[in-house]
C-alpha cells in the first residue's frame, strides 16, 4: 500500500489535486510528467499539480501553469491536506 499526501482543491471553478512530491523530482521535466500522470488514475479528470519544498520549506509547484501561478499566491496550511492510502 502506498501513501501520499494531497490535497483537493476548487478554486474559481476548476477542481484539481496537489500532491507532495520529493525535491529531486524537480530536477527532470520528464519525472515530473511521469508522475503527474501515475496519479491520473486516482484523481480522475483533475489537473495534478506536483508540490515540494527545499529545506526552508518554500514550496515549489509544477503543474498546469494558471494554477501554479495562483497557487504561489496561497499558504500552504490553506490547503485541506490529506493522507490518501493506494493498493499498488
Amino acid at each position: 500500500m502506498e501513501k501520499i499526501q494531497a490535497a483537493i482543491i476548487q478554486e474559481r471553478g476548476v477542481k484539481f489535486t496537489v500532491v507532495i512530491v520529493q525535491q529531486h523530482l524537480f530536477e527532470s521535466q520528464a519525472e515530473c510528467q511521469t508522475t503527474a500522470h501515475a496519479f491520473e488514475p486516482y484523481f480522475p479528470g483533475m489537473p495534478i499539480i506536483l508540490m515540494a519544498q527545499d529545506s526552508r520549506g518554500t514550496p515549489s509547484y509544477w503543474g498546469r501553469k494558471d494554477i501554479v501561478s495562483f497557487l504561489s499566491g496561497v499558504a500552504l496550511t490553506r490547503f485541506p491536506w490529506k493522507e490518501y492510502k493506494f493498493d499498488v
